[in-house]
Order: C-alpha cells, then sequence, then structure tokens
C-alpha cells in the first residue's frame, strides 16, 4: 500500500493536472460559431511582446473573412475581438475592415495582456459604436486548441 502511495504522489508531483501548458506563440482557427455562416473563418496568433522596458505582456491578434455586414445581423455597426477567461477576466479590442467595400477582412490586436491564458477563449463578436453594446459571438475558438 505505501508502495501505491508513492507510485501516486510521484506521479502526481510529474503531471500536476495532466494539462498541457500553452507554449507560445501559438495560432488557432475561430470557427462560426452559428453553422449558417458556413463561409465566416478567422485566426488568432497569440505570443508574448515586449513593447517597454516593463515586463512582457501577451498579444492578440485577429483576423476574420467572409463576414456578414454587421447590420444584418441586427443593431450593430462593426466588429470587436473579445478574449475572455470565463467568470474572472475579459478583454475588447476593435476589429478594422480593409479596404476591400463588397467582403472586407476584419483584424485586429491587443498587446497588454497580463494575465495567465490557460484556459481563455477568443472570439468575433458584433458591436455597437453607437451604444457600445457587444453582441454575440460570430467566431469563437479557445486556448486549449490553440497550437
Amino acid at each position: 500500500m505505501k508502495l501505491f502511495l508513492i507510485i501516486l504522489l510521484f506521479t502526481a508531483l510529474i503531471h500536476p493536472s495532466g494539462a498541457k501548458a500553452v507554449e507560445m506563440p501559438c495560432s488557432m482557427i475561430l470557427a462560426p460559431v452559428n453553422q449558417n455562416l458556413f463561409n465566416a473563418k478567422g485566426a488568432a496568433l497569440i505570443y508574448k511582446v515586449k513593447l517597454t522596458p516593463s515586463f512582457q505582456r501577451i498579444s492578440i491578434s485577429l483576423h476574420a473573412l467572409h463576414l456578414p455586414a454587421p447590420r444584418d445581423l441586427g443593431n450593430f455597426d462593426t466588429y470587436e475581438g473579445f478574449a475572455f477567461i470565463p467568470g474572472q477576466i475579459s478583454w475588447r479590442f476593435k476589429l478594422y475592415p480593409d479596404s476591400s467595400a463588397n467582403d472586407p477582412i476584419w483584424a485586429g490586436k491587443i498587446d497588454s495582456i497580463t494575465a495567465d491564458l490557460e484556459k481563455s477563449k477568443v472570439q468575433v463578436r458584433l458591436s455597437s459604436t453607437r451604444s457600445g453594446q457587444l453582441g454575440p459571438s460570430i467566431l469563437s475558438g479557445s486556448i486549449p486548441s490553440c497550437h
């Protein structure tokens, strides 16, 4: 019995959670939340940056394409990036359309994250610049799927 407990303790010390830590840089595919938007896809690049003399921060950049015009999905006029750790903290950042008028690529980034993102999610969400209201998620991915 003592040998079993020693082996169990040894295993717990070597593999404390059984979960693999996220290695950076990493990237993920953002998939549509609504399967009717099957052409909509995105990608996120997540990595550590050192932009000031202080400590490193985490940068998330998003690239989303074949999204419907925001107004076609309700009282919205833009898209935002949204990253969050469920039940703890969230970050919003603007996505900007490129110059192609018919079907723009939406892109943006945030460079100021200091939290551990191991259990976080990244989304592209509708937004209204007039009300400041954040709308529903259109594309979504999670850090555990980051490669």
